[in-house]
């Protein structure tokens, strides 16, 4: 996961509130909060390269994953929670 994390062509997102993001956020990472992931289909469908959703717990980014797959974004994978993220960020 590490790897994936931090390869250049990996979007990044934190499926988080604003508000939780303001409180900590991960560098390099873009805020799509889950409410918004369903009007943001085309941002993750025309990223060539592949996805990782994370969130506090991993709960909210798994349901985002699962979307995600459901409506052909296939290279999408969660994360877990903030601290997983960073613990691989580099």
């Amino acid at each position: 996961m590490q790897d994936i994390i931090n390869g250049n062509d990996t979007l990044l997102v934190d499926v988080r509130t604003p508000a939780e993001v303001a409180e900590q956020s991960v560098p390099g990472a873009e805020n799509i909060p889950l409410d918004t992931v369903p009007e943001n289909l085309a941002t993750f469908k025309e990223h060539q390269g592949p996805v990782v959703v994370f969130c506090r717990s991993g709960n909210r980014s798994e349901q985002a994953k699962n979307w995600l797959k459901q409506n052909g974004v296939d290279e999408v994978h969660n994360a877990g929670g903030i601290g997983d993220v960073l613990v691989h960020k580099m």
